[in-house]
C-alpha cells in the first residue's frame, strides 16, 4: 500500500477544493430557503401542522426490541450523524492533505477558530451567568460552513481563494470544537457498557481499514451498529460518525505511475487488440481514488441537499409570539456571541499570531477582509441550532436561543457579506 495523495499536484488540490466550495455555496442557498419556509410556516396561521409534524411519531421494531422517536429527533439523532460523518472526513482529509497538514501554514486559521469559540462562549456566559439558561454557553461557538459560503460566493471571484480556504479551514475547525463540545459537556449520563460495545465495533471499523479494507458498505453497516450502541450509551449518537470517519483509509490502492503506464499502454495498443488494456485502466483508475476522497464526494450533494436542509426545516421554524422575550439572557447571549463574539475572537486571536510571527494573512486579504471573514463566521445557524437543542430542555429557553442564533446569523451575513465587498471592491 503507498500513499501517493501526499504527491497529488497543486492544480488538482486547488480544483478540489473549488468543487467543495461550490458544493457547500450552492447548498447554503438551499439551507436558507428551508429555514425561512419554516419560519413562515411556524408563524402562519397553519403553524399547529407544523409542529405536530416535528412531533411525529416513528419507530423501528425488532422482535421484542423498538426504538421510537418523533421524526425531529430522527433527523438531529439519525439523519444528522450521515452530517457528522462528512464532517469527520473533512477534518481528516484537512490535517493529512490540506490547510492544517503543515502546522506552520495552519496556525493561523487554528488560532483565528480558538479564538472564534472562546470569545463567543465567554460572551454568553457573561450574560447569562447565574440565569437558568447558562448551560448554554456553547451555542455561538460554531460557524455554519455552507451557510458562510453561501453568502461568501454572492461576490464571485472578487474574493481572493485563499479566502475562501481560510474561512473553510476555520469552519472545519469549528465543527471539530463542536464535537468535542457535545461529547464532553452535553451527555448527562453515561452507559458505559453500550459505550464499550460501541468503541469495540469502531475498533473492528480500524482494524478492517488496516487489513486493506476499501468498501463503502462495510463502514456503512458498522456506523449503523455503532450509531446505535452509541445513541444508548448516553453519549449523542451523531459522535459516532466523526469518530467512524476517522476510520476511513485515505490511501490509494495503486500508484499515480501505474495510472500513466496503464494509459501509455491503450494509446500503444491497436485500436482491434486495445480493449483488455482499456478494461485494466478502467480498474486501475476505479481504485486510484482513496476511500475517504469516494465517501466525501458521494455524500456531499445528500449532505447539502437533503440532510441540512431537512434539518434546518425542522428546527428553524419558532414561533416567536409564544418563544418569550427576544431580549432575554439566553437570546443576548447567543446573538451577541455570534455577532461581536466571532469577529473578536477570529480577529484578535489572528492579529495575535501575525504579530507574533507565527502567522502570516492569507494571500490577497487585508485585516478588512479578514474582519469580515470574522462577522461571516458568526453565521452559526446548523450547528448552533443543534448544540442549543442539546442544551436547552425547557421549550421556551431553546425558542429564545434559536431566535438569538437566527437574527445573529442574518445580521452577521449582511454585514460580513458588506465588509468583504468593501475590502475587494476592484480598484
Amino acid at each position: 500500500m503507498t500513499n501517493p495523495d501526499k504527491s497529488s499536484t497543486p492544480s488538482q488540490i486547488v480544483s478540489f477544493i473549488q468543487k467543495f466550495i461550490q458544493s457547500q455555496s450552492l447548498g447554503g442557498m438551499v439551507l436558507i430557503f428551508s429555514a425561512l419556509l419554516s419560519f413562515i410556516w411556524a408563524n402562519s396561521p397553519w403553524s399547529s401542522q407544523y409542529f405536530a409534524l416535528k412531533e411525529t411519531p416513528l419507530g423501528i421494531r425488532l422482535g421484542a426490541s423498538a426504538l421510537e422517536k418523533p421524526l425531529a429527533l430522527w433527523v438531529n439523532d439519525g439523519l444528522m450523524a450521515i452530517f457528522f460523518f462528512l464532517v469527520g472526513l473533512e477534518i481528516k482529509r484537512e490535517r493529512l492533505l490540506g490547510e492544517l497538514s503543515n502546522l506552520r501554514n495552519a496556525i493561523l486559521t487554528i488560532l483565528a477558530a480558538v479564538g472564534g469559540m472562546i470569545v463567543p462562549a465567554a460572551i454568553y456566559v457573561a450574560v447569562n451567568w447565574g440565569k437558568p439558561g447558562i448551560q448554554g454557553w456553547g451555542v455561538p461557538m460554531a460557524t455554519d460552513i455552507a451557510f458562510a459560503l453561501g453568502i461568501l460566493s454572492l461576490l464571485g471571484n472578487r474574493v481572493p481563494p485563499s479566502l475562501k480556504v481560510f474561512l473553510t479551514a476555520l469552519a472545519i475547525i469549528d465543527d471539530l470544537g463542536a464535537v468535542l463540545v457535545i461529547a464532553l459537556f452535553y451527555t448527562a449520563h453515561l452507559h458505559w457498557l453500550s459505550l464499550l460495545y460501541s468503541m469495540g465495533v469502531l475498533a473492528t471499523a480500524f482494524t478492517y481499514a488496516r487489513a486493506g479494507g476499501r468498501t463503502g458498505w462495510v463502514f456503512g453497516l458498522l456506523g449503523v451498529v455503532m450509531w446505535y450502541f452509541m445513541l444508548k450509551s448516553g453519549v449523542h449518537p451523531t459522535v459516532a460518525g466523526v469518530l467512524l470517519a476517522f476510520a476511513v483509509p485515505i490511501r490509494r490502492k495503486v500508484r499515480p505511475d501505474s495510472l500513466r503506464s496503464a494509459f501509455s499502454n491503450c494509446q500503444n495498443q491497436p485500436f482491434e487488440d486495445a480493449e483488455d488494456a482499456i478494461e485494466h485502466a478502467e480498474t486501475l483508475l476505479a481504485d486510484a481514488r482513496s476511500p475517504l476522497h469516494r465517501m466525501e464526494r458521494l455524500l456531499h450533494p445528500w449532505v447539502a441537499f437533503l440532510v441540512m436542509p431537512v434539518f434546518a426545516f425542522l428546527n428553524a421554524g419558532v414561533d416567536v409570539t409564544a418563544s418569550g422575550s427576544a431580549l432575554s439572557p439566553v437570546a443576548q447571549g447567543a446573538f451577541f456571541g455570534l455577532v461581536l463574539g466571532k469577529p473578536i475572537g477570529v480577529l484578535s486571536f489572528s492579529w495575535l499570531g501575525v504579530r507574533l510571527g507565527w502567522a502570516s494573512l492569507p494571500g490577497g486579504s487585508t485585516w478588512i477582509a479578514m474582519a469580515g471573514a470574522g462577522l461571516l463566521a458568526g453565521i452559526g445557524f446548523t450547528m448552533s441550532l443543534f448544540i442549543a437543542g442539546l442544551a436547552f430542555e425547557a421549550p421556551e429557553l431553546l425558542d429564545q436561543a434559536k431566535i438569538g442564533v437566527l437574527t445573529a446569523s442574518v445580521l452577521a451575513a449582511v454585514t460580513g457579506l458588506w465588509m468583504v465587498s468593501r475590502a475587494t471592491r476592484p480598484s
